[in-house]
C-alpha cells in the first residue's frame, strides 16, 4: 500500500518547487507521481495531422519521485509523515489498512 494516493493534497520538499502546495493527479508503478502545476518542463510536440494534434512547445507536468513529497496534515497545515497501520477483524479474518499521520496519529481521510 503506497502511503500517497491520487487526489491527496502534498508539498514538495526539494527541487527547484519547493514549498508548494498541490493535489496529485496519478502515481506512476515507478515510484513517483505527477503533482498538478508543479515540476512544468516544456516539452517538444511534433504535429500530426492524422491525429488532429499540432506541433510546437508544449507546457506539461513531469513526474516528481514520491520521496521528495509529503502530505499536508489539514489539521496543521504542515507537511507531515504518513504511516500505515494494520487492523485484522477477529471474525471474518480480513485485515484492513489504514494511513495515519505521524505527528498526532489521526487517520488520513
Amino acid at each position: 500500500m503506497n502511503k500517497l494516493k491520487s487526489g491527496d493534497k502534498v508539498v514538495v520538499l526539494t527541487g527547484r518547487d519547493k514549498g508548494r502546495e498541490s493535489n496529485i493527479e496519478k502515481i506512476l508503478a515507478d515510484g513517483r507521481a505527477i503533482v498538478k502545476d508543479v515540476n512544468i518542463v516544456k516539452k517538444h510536440l511534433k504535429a500530426n495531422p492524422n491525429k488532429g494534434v499540432s506541433g510546437g512547445i508544449v507546457p506539461m507536468e513531469a513526474p516528481i519521485q514520491q520521496s521528495n513529497l509529503a502530505l499536508v496534515n489539514p489539521r496543521s497545515g504542515k507537511a507531515d509523515r504518513v504511516g500505515i497501520r494494520v487492523h485484522v477483524d477477529e471474525a471474518t479474518k480480513k485485515v484492513r489498512r489504514e494511513r495515519f499521520f505521524k505527528s498526532d496519529g489521526e487517520a488520513v481521510e
